[in-house]
């Protein structure tokens, strides 16, 4: 853990512990230490998109999972103009990084205060207030030309940017730009066609993406950098179709929505919350991981396969607590396109997914992130997905709880034996939670949690069990 982040849990404590002290109310807040996430890396071959978008506006930066040998990488993407090259970027790994770690689910845990009376700190006496601080491609050759045409396929401009050799296409006829992207080296599943044929009814047009390998040896990477693209539409939409036809099975998709106004929802499918804020046994501090794969996957059977989750959102303006990492910078913020940051208007946008632009403003905008996971197949997922932002700005965040007990003697004072009570009952509720939320058996639950067959507690390895904190 860094330096900053350690800094901004123990900020976040003490504003807890002083709006608790001073106000009964202030307790329902997040409050709490940050002890993990479950991140991205849980998941195998999960995609990630950053989503800026206002108004008609979008910059769109894609990360693939891609594994395989760069020769076979093909990226097709359906667009609704065609994209000038100043229009597209070789977009950052690093900042999906800090996304996917600022807003995964996340793992939390408080100390149980002592339940016996106490008088006013005299900090909390001088401060009653205190609770509300705070090599190249041929391009256009005429064999090339002739048989795009003859293919029904219209070639509308062709770049290289990083190590991508990338094609804005139109067609008339599926099945004819199936064959054109064949011919044209491009290693795309057999079948395409008829995925692709939707979208050429809509008249839209085709973002083709390659590995240039020449330019990919000299970046000296092993993997590929994401690609990143601006344009204007009134289309609020991710397509998500052409993914499946070469899908081993279901995929995940982690979608970082930034907005300006407030959260972002889908439209064609229900969007649901992911669970948060439950109580659950200690032990799941050592396998957040499979508590929270198991989980989701949980949910998302119970949902019948068709609903897309909401893990996060938040106005990155406001402190975040906890905060799983740093909150990402305004340069940060730039990089991704988010062109409104220091004032910009839409006509600037296409230049602010570049590093380094010069700005004019009047300090940061608001950017509302709103993190959705869908876990989608060809049977589930049929339409793509189309979004609206709402105006819903409350903050949510996917955060499970570990509550300590408090270490003191049940003798201590007469409320010690009703508050130790009151502990024995939590720990079976926490148990039957995890089982709900997991499917997990309740018995094995009990067990790891230092209860016998029955779901009693057992009495000398509970009690001790509470004295190691």
């Amino acid at each position: 853990m860094n330096r900053t982040v350690s800094a901004r849990i123990i900020v976040g404590a003490m504003v807890c512990a002083i709006a608790i002290a001073a106000s009964q109310t202030a307790a329902s807040a997040f409050c709490g230490f940050y002890v993990g996430k479950a991140d991205t890396g849980l998941f195998n071959h999960a995609s990630q998109v950053a989503y800026v978008r206002d108004g008609d506006h979008t910059v769109l930066s894609i990360m693939n999972d891609y594994q395989g040998e760069p020769s076979d990488f093909a990226l097709v993407v359906p667009v609704p103009v065609v994209l000038q090259k100043d229009q597209i970027h070789i977009g950052e790994r690093e900042l999906f990084s800090h996304l996917d770690s600022y807003s995964s689910p996340r793992l939390v845990e408080y100390n149980d205060p002592s339940p016996c009376p106490m008088p006013p700190s005299p900090m909390a006496r001088e401060i009653p207030g205190a609770a509300a601080a705070g090599t190249q491609m041929g391009f256009m050759s005429a064999s090339h030309s002739t048989m795009a045409k003859a293919l029904g396929v219209t070639i509308q401009a062709q770049y290289t940017v990083g190590e991508y050799d990338i094609e804005m296409l139109s067609a008339t006829q599926s099945s004819g730009l199936e064959t054109y992207l064949i011919e044209a080296g491009y290693k795309v599943p057999a079948g395409v066609s008829r995925a692709l044929q939707p979208y050429i009814r809509q008249n839209m047009k085709f973002f083709v993406a390659k590995v240039n390998l020449t330019a990919h040896e000299r970046t000296g990477l092993e993997y590929l950098r994401p690609i990143q693209f601006a344009f204007d539409s009134p289309k609020f939409m991710l397509p998500i179709r052409l993914g499946m036809i070469n899908a081993k099975g279901p995929q995940d998709l982690i979608i970082y929505m930034l907005t300006r106004q407030g959260r972002v929802e889908t439209t064609n499918y229900r969007t649901v919350k992911v669970p948060t804020g439950m109580d659950l046994p200690s032990y799941i501090q050592d396998d957040l991981g499979g508590f929270y794969k198991t989980m989701f996957s949980h949910q998302v059977a119970q949902n019948d396969s068709r609903a897309v989750f909401t893990e996060y959102v938040w106005n990155l303006g406001m402190f975040c607590d906890p905060c799983a990492a740093p909150p990402l910078s305004s340069d940060e913020l730039r990089r991704l396109g988010v062109f409104w940051i220091d004032g910009g208007t839409q006509q600037q946008a296409n230049r602010s997914i570049y590093p380094g632009g010069a700005y004019e403003g009047q300090g940061p905008g608001q950017v509302m992130i709103t993190r959705l996971h869908v876990r989608y197949s060809a049977d589930t997922f049929p339409e793509d997905l189309m979004f609206q932002e709402t105006g819903d700005t409350e903050n949510f965040q996917a955060r499970y709880v570990l509550r300590h007990p408090w270490a003191g003697s049940p003798d201590a004072c007469p409320e010690a034996k009703s508050y130790f009570e009151g502990v024995r009952k939590r720990r079976g509720l926490e148990a039957e939670t995890l089982a709900d939320m997991t499917g997990w058996k309740i018995n094995d639950i009990y067990s790891k949690a230092g209860y016998d067959s029955s779901g009693v507690p057992k009495p000398a390895a509970w009690w001790s069990h509470l004295w190691d904190y």
